[in-house]
């Protein structure tokens, strides 16, 4: 088995998925996309009431896809290379984007913690998380169109909805590098860390999340995940819709007890205490 892979582990309420090949600035080939994928399954079973990943080592959040000859993927791609075949190239790029997609598509705020470099796919990666926590010397670098290819894990589209069409232009089809300042000024980085401390930052940014009404959290997340791709009418019956039906679950009893008796609330998750 190879000695590297995705890391999961908790820390009370908060989980952490840790993408765990330093010596290849964690760039992601098939034995990492298992893990990613055994990693989000786990998240779905047990549901935390928030999420971070982070790469290992403090060099690199993410070098993206690997595309070195001994990544079987490799391999595959090379046939559609060859023969005009989109197809091996259509199933491996769904794969991918899938992966992803269950992992952002958690049910709880899912937060970004860069460190060092966040390449290609690794920037597409953090794009598409609920929120982002750049180390101050951290750079983001959506880098596909210097080897002749694309986004393709959904960062097309994630980095459009962060920055609008014409910026998302500009960052992919010039490949250029964004430092955290610039990433901070375009909305792509939510915070810069002090230096080194993107993944503790990020834990306190989650922490805090945690602290707060885990049924309130998923329905405010939900409608934000939303609103910008509904009209506006939709988004706002959505959000209706969703505050009533959070009004009637009472989680929010605890929580006006709490304020008017002035403690700190307990909520529980949900299922907890039920049979």
């Amino acid at each position: 088995m190879p000695d590297y892979g995705v890391r999961l582990e908790r820390s009370g309420k908060v989980a952490i998925v840790t993408l765990d090949r330093p010596l290849r600035r964690n760039a992601m080939d098939e034995h990492m996309w298992g893990c990613f994928e055994e990693a989000t399954a786990a998240l779905e079973r047990d549901l935390p009431r928030a999420v971070v990943i982070t790469g290992a080592g403090g060099k690199a959040f993410c070098a993206g896809f690997d595309v070195n000859p001994e990544n079987p993927q490799v391999s595959r791609l090379a046939h559609a290379m060859t023969t005009g075949d989109a197809r091996p190239a259509r199933e491996l790029v769904v794969r991918i984007r899938s992966a992803v997609d269950r992992l952002v598509g958690l049910g709880v705020p899912v937060i970004a913690a860069i460190s060092g470099i966040a390449y290609g796919g690794g920037a597409e990666m953090a794009c598409r998380c609920d929120l982002r926590v750049m180390d101050q010397d951290a750079v983001i670098c959506f880098s596909e169109v210097r080897l002749g290819l694309m986004p393709d894990h959904g960062g097309v589209v994630g980095l459009v909805r962060l920055v609008g069409a014409s910026r998302a232009c500009d960052l992919i089809c010039t490949a250029r590098t964004v430092g955290a300042e610039e990433a901070y000024a375009l909305g792509i980085a939510n915070r810069i860390s002090a230096p080194g401390k993107a993944l503790e930052e990020s834990l306190e940014l989650a922490r805090a999340i945690a602290a707060n009404g885990p049924r309130a959290v998923r329905s405010a997340l939900a409608v934000i995940r939303r609103a910008g791709e509904l009209p506006a009418r939709e988004a706002l019956d959505l959000e209706t819709d969703t505050a009533a039906r959070l009004i009637a679950c009472g989680e929010c009893i605890e929580g006006i007890a709490a304020f008017l008796e002035r403690r700190t609330p307990d909520f529980r998750d949900p299922g907890e205490g039920q049979a």
